[in-house]
């Protein structure tokens, strides 16, 4: 048996899955502050009469880090920054409270000057007396050469909370985008911490003793414990998993949207003849361009349980969410009050939702009930506007999906999955406005929990080789192994692959599911004095993102 759990920023939901059917579902409202309930409630109505001892895995997805970007509501975040020659300052995405320092490392990895130790220790002090506890440490060619982020986390080991490392981040070289990157693994890890805890207090007191893994941006997996250094990996879980859960539950081979419409977000996806879009250079989430492999998705902050307020005049809907409708006992109006007053659902107490938007009716000059249809339409028209700025968006780049680059390909969807709370009410006038047959799966509303059992563990690595130095860096590991001179791509390619295995297996993987590829292979000759000096080779390998051996795509039931 299988334990799937989605925590979404409104609801926790979980489905047990047997021989790849559902045999139980349930759902519980999310309590932020005391997380550790949800899941023990959730998992307490999933597991009556059961065995935990029958339990396989079980897989969690979360959306708390992406609300939590998408509503500001993370920590400060102090940046030390290793930059070099090249980009100025003024062209980098710093977030405040960012130092530039002295020293760094060339396209080579060699240290081509030294960095300022006194400078180290006096930006630490800065940063100490703001109030920050938190730092990412960031070098232009730090996947090349890790020593100069790795000597000022030693330097500043005693003084703050928390420091994360670019290199540690991906082996890709974007400068731009590492920073980012390291910014947001910092801003969120408390958040992220106490998600662990949580969840690991839990499997102790339900007395399951299984792998316990979480859904990555790219729609796999990897070990709970282990992914306590790396929240950012974790950043999209959520609509990874909405992702997922639609992949197991439909047979599409058509080009499609997919709708993950929760309480605070509304998750975008498209797929090309089936298949989910891959981001190439790594996901974005409120312009924070990252590093963070990921499935293409676009999350907008909309959804049942954002605020309805008018200003100056005008309707406005989110992003914030401050609880549930006011129909469910919430402090503000939502959509989902907008259309309980419609009668377009059935939960909730409709005469608190009619008094939530009494105000705002007053505000527009309108009535109740016109009011709630402003809002609903003006609701679909955002996340309608989304889903076509996002889909001309993929057709002006290169279309990568996690099979494969698709050449020349331009998307049309003609099928819409919709999937969530309000999949019901929005589904069909969704599907008018974007002129596609709008569909809402089976078992929709816990499709999320669905995906993030289904899921496979991925991984990948980044190796380069530098002959005429005779070494090799894994950039994402921070290691560095003595080569021979004649050391070939061929050679890399298996290096990377027993590396990748061995750290897929330390994930948690499972033999059936390792569908290693090579995704990258470059070689380039060195020459000097017009002699070839060495070779510098670059090899990517990866673990495609997929659902777990055995299982049917369509199947689920």
């Amino acid at each position: 048996m299988i334990l799937g759990i989605d925590v979404g920023g409104t609801h926790t939901d979980a489905v047990l899955i047997d021989h790849f059917k559902i045999r139980k579902k349930a759902k519980v409202p999310t309590d932020a502050h005391h997380l550790l309930n949800s899941l023990l409630q959730v998992t307490t109505t999933i597991l009556a009469a059961e065995d935990p001892a029958k339990l396989q895995r079980v897989v969690l997805s979360t959306t708390l880090s992406t609300n939590a970007i998408v509503q500001n509501k993370i920590k400060r975040v102090g940046m030390i920054i290793a930059s070099g020659p090249g980009l100025p300052p003024s062209l980098l995405p710093v977030p405040h409270n960012a130092h530039f320092i002295e020293g760094y490392v060339n396209h080579r990895g060699i240290i081509a000057a030294d960095i300022n130790t006194e400078e180290i220790k006096d930006v630490g002090a800065k940063l100490r007396q703001e109030g920050i506890d938190h730092i990412g440490i960031v070098g232009k060619f730090c996947t090349r050469n890790p020593e100069q982020e790795l000597k000022i986390a030693e330097i500043l080991s005693n003084h703050f909370y928390h420091a994360s490392l670019g290199h540690r981040m991906s082996g890709h070289l974007n400068f731009r985008r590492r920073i980012a990157t390291t910014y947001l693994n910092s801003a969120i890890w408390d958040l992220y911490q106490r998600f662990v805890q949580d969840v690991l207090q839990f499997v102790k007191q339900q007395g399951i003793n299984v792998p316990i893994y979480i859904l990555k941006a790219d729609g796999g997996t990897f070990e709970v414990a282990k992914s306590a250094d790396y929240p950012a990996q974790t950043i999209l879980s959520g609509p990874a998993a909405s992702i997922m859960g639609v992949l197991s539950m439909v047979k599409c081979n058509e080009d499609a949207i997919a709708l993950d419409i929760g309480g605070t977000t509304t998750d975008i996806a498209i797929f090309a003849d089936g298949v989910p879009l891959l981001e190439n250079l790594g996901v974005t989430i409120e312009g924070h361009k990252t590093l963070i492999r990921g499935l293409r998705t676009r999350s907008i902050g909309l959804g049942g349980d954002s605020i309805v307020r008018c200003e100056n005049g005008k309707l406005m809907i989110g992003p914030q969410r401050e609880g549930p409708a006011a129909a469910l006992g919430g402090p503000f109006p939502t959509p989902t009050d907008a259309m309980i007053v419609l009668n377009m659902t059935t939960i909730g107490e409709r005469d608190k939702a009619v008094i939530a938007l009494e105000p705002i009716a007053r505000l527009l000059g309108r009535s109740v009930k016109e009011t709630a249809q402003q809002i609903f339409e003006e609701a679909c028209r955002k996340i309608v506007a989304a889903v076509l700025s996002f889909t001309e968006e993929i057709n002006n780049q290169p279309v990568y999906t996690i099979h494969e680059m698709l050449e020349g390909r331009k998307i049309s969807p003609k099928a819409l999955y919709v999937v969530g709370g309000p999949a019901a009410a929005m589904a069909g006038p969704l599907g008018g406005y974007l002129a596609c047959t709008p569909f809402i799966p089976e078992h929709s509303e816990v499709a999320n929990a669905i995906g993030a059992a289904l899921a496979r563990t991925t991984a990948e690595l980044t190796i380069l080789a530098d002959t005429e130095r005779r070494l090799l860096t894994i950039g994402e590991e921070g290691l560095q192994i003595p080569i021979p001179s004649r050391f070939t791509s061929e050679e890399a390619i298996a290096v990377g692959r027993e590396r990748l295995r061995e750290k897929a297996l330390a994930m948690g993987a499972k033999d059936e599911d390792l569908e290693i590829e090579v995704i990258e292979n470059q070689e380039f000759n060195m020459i000097r004095d017009s002699y070839t000096a060495g070779k510098n080779i670059r090899v990517k390998v990866q673990i495609k993102p997929g659902l777990i051996s055995g299982f049917t795509r369509g199947k689920m039931l």
